[in-house]
C-alpha cells in the first residue's frame, strides 16, 4: 500500500458551485470560503467555477460540488433546471467527485420534495430518498455524531431550519447519529444522507466553518478525487474549535425544543 502524500501545497481543488445566486440563504455561502481559506493555509490553490441556470458542464471536472439552501420558489426553478444536469451530477458521484449539499440543495439530490402545500418537485436521485413538506418547521440548534474512517467519531454541529421531513432508503446511509436536534424527520434518530463522496445535510450555520474537521474531511477526499491518497497537515484550529463547542452546548441546551410552531411561506 502507497503511503498518503503530505507535500499538497501546489496541489489544486476544482469546485463547481451549483447556483451560487439562487441558492444560498443561511449564510450558506461561507461553507465556500472556509474550503478556500483552509486550502490557502496549506498553500492548496482552489479553482471555483459558478454554474448557474441554462448551464450544464462536465460536473465529473470538479473535484468538490456545493448546492445550497433556497426558498421553495427559487427550488422550483432549480428543479426544473436541474433535470438537465442530473446525468452528469450522477456520473461525478459515481466516480468519486465530493458533494457537500445543504438543506435545499440536500434535497434535490434526492428522488423529490413534497411541499406541504404544492406541486412535487423532482429531484436528481443520487441520494435514494424522498422528502414531504410538514406543517410545522424544525429550527433548532442541532449536533450529530459522525463516524469516519479518517476522522474516527466527531461530532457536527450547526443550526437546522425546515419543515421537510425526509426519509432514507437502503441505499443511502445517514450522515450522523441526532444528539440534539430534530434531523431528516424528527422521528428515526438520524440527519443527512450519504453515498460515496456525497453528503447531504440540513445543517446551516454556516456548517463548515464551526467544524473544521468536516471541512478537513472534504478537501482531503477532494484531493484524493485528483492526486491519490494524501495527508492534510495539521492547523491551529483553537478559534474553529471554540465556535464549535459553543454551538454544541447550545444544542445540548436546547435539545427537545423548538423555536418555531408553524410553518412559513420559507418551507424548506
Amino acid at each position: 500500500m502507497s503511503e498518503k502524500r503530505t507535500d499538497t501545497a501546489g496541489m489544486v481543488v476544482r469546485i463547481g458551485h451549483l447556483y451560487p445566486t439562487l441558492m444560498s440563504v443561511a449564510a450558506d455561502r461561507g461553507n465556500l470560503f472556509s474550503i478556500e481559506r483552509r486550502c490557502k493555509w496549506r498553500g492548496i490553490s482552489t479553482e471555483v467555477e459558478q454554474i448557474f441556470v441554462k448551464q450544464t458542464p462536465d460536473f465529473t471536472k470538479y473535484d468538490l460540488i456545493l448546492i445550497h439552501g433556497a426558498a421553495d420558489r427559487e427550488m422550483e426553478i432549480a428543479s426544473k433546471d436541474i433535470q438537465h444536469k442530473a446525468s452528469s451530477l450522477l456520473e461525478a458521484a459515481e466516480s468519486g467527485s465530493v458533494f457537500l449539499s445543504v438543506c435545499a440543495g440536500y434535497q434535490l439530490l434526492g428522488h423529490y420534495y413534497k411541499p406541504f402545500d404544492g406541486p412535487e418537485l423532482k429531484g436528481v436521485g443520487l441520494f435514494d430518498m424522498y422528502t414531504e413538506g410538514g406543517s410545522t418547521r424544525f429550527m433548532t440548534h442541532m449536533a450529530l455524531e459522525c463516524t469516519f474512517e479518517e476522522t474516527g467519531t466527531k461530532v457536527l454541529v450547526g443550526y437546522e431550519n425546515h419543515s421537510g421531513r425526509t426519509y432514507l432508503g437502503p441505499k443511502s446511509q445517514p450522515l450522523g447519529k441526532v444528539l440534539a436536534g430534530w434531523g431528516n424527520n424528527g422521528k428515526d434518530g438520524v440527519e443527512g444522507a450519504m453515498y460515496k463522496n456525497a453528503f447531504g445535510t440540513y445543517t446551516h450555520g454556516p456548517v463548515l466553518p464551526k467544524n473544521p474537521w468536516f471541512t478537513d474531511l472534504l478537501i482531503q477526499r477532494a484531493l484524493e478525487h485528483r492526486y491519490g491518497k494524501v495527508k492534510l497537515l495539521p492547523l491551529d484550529d483553537s478559534t474553529e474549535n471554540a465556535a464549535h463547542d459553543a454551538a454544541q452546548k447550545l444544542a445540548m441546551e436546547f435539545k427537545g425544543t423548538m423555536s418555531a410552531i408553524e410553518a412559513t411561506p420559507w418551507k424548506r
